[in-house]
């Protein structure tokens, strides 16, 4: 490897062509950078103080393909800051030869020796070579070809960007300005250098890269050009079009990180660890395109089911109000069973069933208000206590014998939540009255056309018709039931119904009784709106929302050949002598009472050398000792949040408990601080990351 600082222009001039690599990603630099540039430019060119300006690297290596004339590089890195540079030096270019101007340069200075090689043949003729989708927008521009004017290429856009910046540009200060950009120029040699290792650790400005960039890099990099060609339009190209440009920025990491939790089967990966873990997964799976394969293949379910791409007309429907929900977290557990559709282990009919359980089971839990700390881990978990004999069965009975924080709440416990729960500020409003129109409906309703109607109105300051219909306890009553199930539908005449009186909006043209909403049947046949009504109404849909999110139902007989055989163990507090010491004692009661109201799934097991305490397994063991208790947290020691520096890594050295960070606790210490500890621990079981329901 040889570095050296020198100007880009320098660089770029001389009989040579740079080829952007087919596994590097497209040109994306966006107006903001080319502005910053810009700036810099102008600033550095109208200074005589300033020499030089500093804008990164450039890495490159000899392509394979070689030229006895004219040098060609592949870019391994750098290739957005010398793209934006030809755009601005075309934009000059093109305004020197319109206007006939030879000062600061000529035009066919610029041609010959920033743009083209001027004996080269063919793609020869080009100093820069982009990938697929960007060369030809690049190629069109240098030759003067006609752009169509609703092209949303950001080689065209930034290009005319510069060309309008250029039109009222002093061009000595711009030319002045281009040719102090310094660069670090870093050229490798073929065979010698790793060019993966190196991309890795530089660290360039710009766009970063993302995970899935990365990926890419790391699979393709190293290969001969026909060998790139071959996978990057078998495999790669695919699942960029499958995405399209914009959700490929966007959600193609995350797609990755849930192609990763379901084959490594690991729910805890990191977005930012995404391509760390994946050539971790590679290397030592050492499948090559059966991984890339497996990769398109995982990529049209999640298309198909984030994206409504899906092309069954049933399926698409489930999957549609599935996003709605925004259940990106089952994703994973979907695609898993996607796949096991695909190949016929499970059927179609089955698949609906389970995609509309998931669909229950997170709505449910969200009316219920409880915590949704732990879905990840849950359907990942889901994804290992699938039985293939027994499909569906085997998932309705995981989803019944949760229990505690990851339970599905079942029909008494949702109908009472769900008459109570203020649904007019729930997060996914329209869905959950979308979802009730339509259901089993063949003709849908477009509720997006409709809005949402309080049948007794939001304004406070009641009519008296309202007043007089609600009776004495009006504003108790109106408080109460403002928001909830019974008083909320859905209306066409929002602006019409206003505050009016119930039987005003009833009888009026276009009102209750002439509403062919299914929400609003019965309004038409009521003589009054007050407390009881709405109530009787909660009573009615909260019945229907018991049959829309359906609540799995398996016989006891068979619950129990899914119920894990628990061996009460043979220990008990009598068992640990040292805990016979009055004051010892003490400390551990008080101690274990703290726990234990951490989480009401938290169980305690007495074990042969230690008290466990645990939610899904043990997360804090407590190990009885002369005079003190010592726990074992089970949370690497890095992760612990410590700021009195108590803890102890105990990763190295051999101990009792099942974590690697350990705390001695005596009488008289501070028991608040402590359980702060035992939390983290706990939380990171439970996976307290915030899930967007």
């Amino acid at each position: 490897m040889k570095a050296q600082d020198t100007y880009l222009t320098q660089l770029i001039e001389g009989a040579k062509q740079f080829i952007v690599p087919i596994f590097q990603r497209n040109y994306n630099w966006e107006i903001t950078h080319c502005e910053q540039l810009w700036k810099d430019i102008i600033r550095i060119g109208s200074s005589d103080i300033l020499k030089n300006h500093f804008i990164g690297s450039v890495v490159y290596i000899p392509d394979t393909n070689v030229n006895a004339n004219i040098s060609c590089w592949q870019i391994i890195d750098g290739q957005q800051r010398i793209t934006t540079i030809i755009l601005l030096l075309l934009a000059l270019r093109n305004k020197l030869k319109t206007t006939n101007l030879t000062i600061p340069v000529s035009f066919d200075e610029i041609d010959d020796y920033y743009l083209f090689n001027r004996h080269g043949r063919g793609d020869l003729r080009y100093k820069i070579l982009l990938t697929l989708n960007d060369r030809n927008y690049l190629m069109d521009l240098l030759d003067g070809n006609a752009i169509p004017d609703e092209n949303t290429s950001r080689i065209v856009e930034n290009f005319k960007y510069f060309t309008e910046l250029i039109a009222n540009a002093d061009l000595n200060i711009v030319y002045t300005g281009i040719k102090k950009l310094m660069i670090v120029d870093v050229s490798l040699q073929q065979g010698i250098d790793n060019p993966q290792m190196i991309f890795e650790s530089m660290n360039s400005t710009g766009k970063a890269l993302n995970q899935a960039d990365l990926i890419r890099n790391f699979i393709l990099m190293g290969l001969t050009h026909d060998e790139q060609v071959e996978l990057y339009n078998n495999f790669w190209h695919p699942m960029e079009n499958l995405f399209g440009s914009e959700k490929y920025n966007d959600y193609f990491d995350e797609f990755m990180r849930f192609f990763l939790i379901i084959h490594k089967q690991d729910y805890r990966i990191k977005k930012n660890e995404v391509y760390d873990e994946f050539k971790n997964y590679y290397l030592t799976n050492n499948q090559g395109n059966e991984i890339l394969n497996s990769l398109l293949v995982f990529s049209r379910y999640y298309c198909n089911i984030a994206f409504g791409k899906e092309e069954d007309r049933d399926l698409s429907r489930v999957f549609k109000d599935l996003t709605e929900l925004r259940v990106d977290v089952a994703y994973p557990f979907l695609m898993k069973v996607y796949d096991d559709y695909s190949h016929e282990i499970t059927n179609k009919d089955e698949f609906i069933k389970i995609t509309l359980l998931v669909e229950s089971y997170v709505f449910r839990r969200a009316v219920c208000d409880i915590p949704t700390n732990s879905l990840r881990q849950t359907f990942a978990s889901l994804i290992k206590k699938i039985n293939n004999e027994c499909y569906l069965e085997s998932i309705q009975a995981e989803l019944l014998l949760m229990q505690s924080y990851r339970r599905f709440p079942l029909d008494n416990e949702f109908r009472s939540k769900i008459k109570e729960k203020n649904l007019y500020e729930f997060s996914r409003r329209s869905y959950w009255l979308k979802r009730m129109e339509n259901f089993e409906r063949k003709e849908l309703v477009q509720v997006n056309e409709y809005t949402i109607e309080h049948i007794m109105p939001q304004n406070k300051n009641l009519r008296k018709e309202w007043k007089d219909e609600l009776g004495d306890n009006w504003d108790n009553i109106h408080e109460q039931y403002l928001h909830t199930l019974g008083n909320l539908t859905l209306t066409a005449y929002n602006s019409e119904f206003s505050d009016r009186p119930f039987s005003e909006k009833r009888d009026m043209p276009g009102g209750f009784k002439e509403s062919p909403l299914i929400l609003n049947k019965g309004l038409g046949n009521c003589e009054k709106w007050d407390d009881i009504a709405m109530i009787n109404r909660a009573d009615i849909l909260s019945e229907k929302a018991c049959s829309v999110w359906k609540a799995p139902s398996l016989s006891e007989d068979i619950l129990s050949k899914y119920t894990e055989q628990f061996t009460p163990s043979t220990y008990s507090i009598d068992n640990y002598t040292f805990l016979s010491e009055p004051s010892l004692k003490r400390l551990y009661d008080n101690l274990k009472e703290k726990i234990l109201a951490l989480d009401p799934c938290i169980a305690v097991d007495y074990l042969k050398h230690y008290i466990a305490f645990k939610a899904e397994t043990n997360f804090v063991d407590v190990i009885p000792q002369s005079g003190k208790l010592k726990l074992s947290l089970n949370i690497d020691f890095p992760r612990i949040d410590d700021p009195q520096k108590k803890c102890k890594n105990v990763a190295d050295k051999g101990h009792l408990g099942n974590g690697n960070t350990e705390i001695i606790v005596k009488e008289g210490d501070d028991l608040s601080y402590v359980i702060g500890l035992i939390r983290q621990a706990l939380e990171l079981q439970l996976d307290e990351e915030n899930t967007d329901i």
